[in-house]
């Protein structure tokens, strides 16, 4: 054999190990990201590009690092301190806190579920299923996927739902949009307009939600990842903080090409409260039939990965406070509490959204909840990230100045917009 061939048989076994080592390690971060774009995200995201055009797209971008910044952490204290989200504020600062943080969790928690089914049922009313139908099937295999009994299963099957959220790169192709309109929009920023800003606070509350930071913390700790595994896994959390960014920016474009440019020229401000009208506005633009097949399976994507991620980060938060055991390794016997909390929480929000109006119209107030939430969700974290970590990899020097400003200014203006447009 040539040498050139001996080099190159060579090369994959040294390229292998760690690339399957990589792998391996991938997972919590592109789960928790996609589940990031939930239902409630792509309304806000819809919302923003028809009533701002262009004007909120920076925001997506700059966003990317400070949703970088804050899954970071959780996957430092995941990794080096082994416990979960609410187990490790429990020993540090008390039950007390402990509760309060987890009361917060479920207010979320519960929220994100009534978004992501109404989402599921709208796509159902598109093609005239219903309810009694579509919120069965979709609780059944929320429930199915989760009682495997292994959490790489679970992980798995989430990526492959959550990656139909790729389908929005189409509806954005499609939309045709103007690159000079968006590079001159971009930068129009009417900061002094409380509209504007109440939906900034609902774009930073559907970028970072408190169950996202219970969810990776807790996953990466259930999936046993170890210290030599923390450079793997924090580029797991950025690819994934691009990934949902970019998610969020493509539906905001065919908002802004499609929708927004509709209305300005028959001189009608559309209504977006459900995911039939954002579907009805967008493809008569982009072809009935392709339009509404390539959006309803980004919706599906997103509310069923983030109905997984969701449900899971409240059962084991709750769990990780009160004690019980929780581990997708265990059998539902073996961990009854945590799987009964799981169940409960999306039977329960499919029986609300069966029986009430469509809710999907309050995803943006969920949104500005969970921005108004921002102080006591990343504080907790930074305390954490102090006082919590080993000496080695505690948050310290110029670093941690750059976390806490971060996370005070995102923190500032979340409650900033929401108070504006709230009390305007």
């Amino acid at each position: 054999m040539s040498t050139h061939l001996v080099e190159q048989a060579r090369a994959p076994r040294h390229v292998r190990p760690r690339l399957t080592a990589a792998m391996a390690v991938f997972g919590p971060g592109i789960v928790v990201m996609l589940a990031d774009t939930d239902v409630g995200s792509v309304i806000t995201a819809a919302q923003s590009g028809v009533q701002w055009g262009y004007k909120l797209l920076l925001l997506q971008f700059i966003l990317m690092p400070i949703l970088y910044i804050v899954q970071e952490l959780t996957v430092r204290l995941g990794i080096f301190t082994g416990r979960g989200h609410g187990e490790l504020i429990r020993d540090t600062f008390g039950r007390f806190w402990a509760w309060v943080s987890a009361t917060g969790l479920a207010v979320a928690s519960v929220g994100a579920m009534l978004s992501e089914l109404s989402g599921v049922a709208g796509v159902g009313d598109l093609y005239g299923l219903p309810r009694a139908l579509t919120l069965p099937m979709a609780a059944i295999a929320l429930i199915a996927i989760v009682l495997t009994g292994s959490y790489r299963r679970v992980e798995r099957a989430a990526i492959a739902v959550g990656l139909f959220e790729l389908a929005f790169f189409a509806v954005a192709w499609a939309a045709h949009p103007s690159v000079k309109e968006m590079a001159t929009q971009a930068f129009q920023i009417p900061i002094h307009n409380s509209e504007y800003l109440y939906l900034v606070a609902a774009n930073i509350g559907a970028v970072i939600m408190p169950w996202m930071v219970f969810y990776q913390q807790s996953a990466i700790a259930d999936k046993k990842l170890k210290p030599e595994h923390f450079s793997a896994a924090r580029w797991d959390t950025a690819i994934g903080a691009v990934i949902t960014q970019l998610i969020m920016g493509a539906v905001l474009i065919a908002a802004a090409a499609t929708i927004a440019v509709a209305s300005q020229a028959d001189g009608t401000q559309p209504s977006l409260n459900t995911v039939g009208e954002v579907s009805d506005a967008l493809t008569p633009l982009l072809g009935v039939t392709f339009g509404r097949a390539v959006f309803s399976a980004g919706v599906l994507g997103a509310g069923l990965v983030a109905g997984i991620v969701a449900s899971l980060a409240l059962a084991w938060g709750l769990g990780e406070v009160a004690g019980y055991q929780r581990s997708l390794e265990m059998r539902p016997m073996q961990a009854r509490w945590f799987y009964g909390s799981y169940i409960a929480c999306v039977v329960g929000a499919a029986i609300v959204v069966g029986f009430a109006p469509d809710l999907v119209s309050l995803n943006i107030a969920v949104q500005v909840m969970n921005a108004l939430m921002l102080p006591l969700v990343l504080g907790f974290l930074f305390m954490l990230a102090v006082r919590a970590l080993p000496e080695a990899v505690r948050l310290r020097g110029w670093y941690k100045y750059v976390v806490l400003v971060t996370m005070s200014v995102t923190a500032g203006l979340g409650v900033w917009g929401s108070i504006s447009g709230l009390f305007d």
